[in-house]
């Protein structure tokens, strides 16, 4: 699917998301498994998420893997899918109660500003940025323009 408003620099624009977005995803997964899926799993039991012994391990992979489609190019939109379902997750289980802003300044100690728990902000950035790549496609430097241009 071609965008709908092209240039000869829009190619380059999902890129950049794919880059950071997908970076963001593999670092939020390694932080779960490198600290281990039953920590992970603890936050699960006190937030009340169903099926949280699946989750602990699920969530970690699917950002794991999923962020290195993402990253890569590969199949995004395929990938792009079970990552929602995680961001909206967290957005209705962690973040809905914080509101909107993820940076939410709280007070100033000694070495600088004190941060409260973020809001739904980010999380939903993510989502949008997920659904722009469905929509609008990877890219330049993605292995889906890659098997495309093959295909074609």
């Amino acid at each position: 699917m071609k965008p709908i408003a092209t240039s000869k620099y829009s190619a380059w624009a999902p890129v950049f998301l794919r880059a950071v977005m997908g970076y963001g995803f593999m670092v939020h997964g390694w932080a779960k498994l490198s600290r281990g899926p039953a920590n992970f799993e603890k936050l699960l039991v006190q937030l009340g998420v169903p099926g949280h012994h699946i989750a602990a391990w699920a969530v970690p992979f699917i950002e794991l893997l999923g962020g290195f489609a993402i990253f890569i190019g590969a199949f995004a939109a395929i990938a792009a899918i079970p990552l929602i379902g995680v961001m909206l997750t967290a957005i209705f289980t962690v973040h809905l109660k914080y509101g909107f802003s993820s940076i939410k300044t709280i007070g100033l100690g000694p070495d600088g500003p004190l941060f409260g728990p973020p809001g739904y902000e980010v999380a939903l950035l993510y989502i949008a940025g997920l659904i722009a790549l469905i929509l609008g496609g990877t890219g330049a430097l993605s292995v889906d323009a890659f098997l495309r241009r093959k295909r074609d």
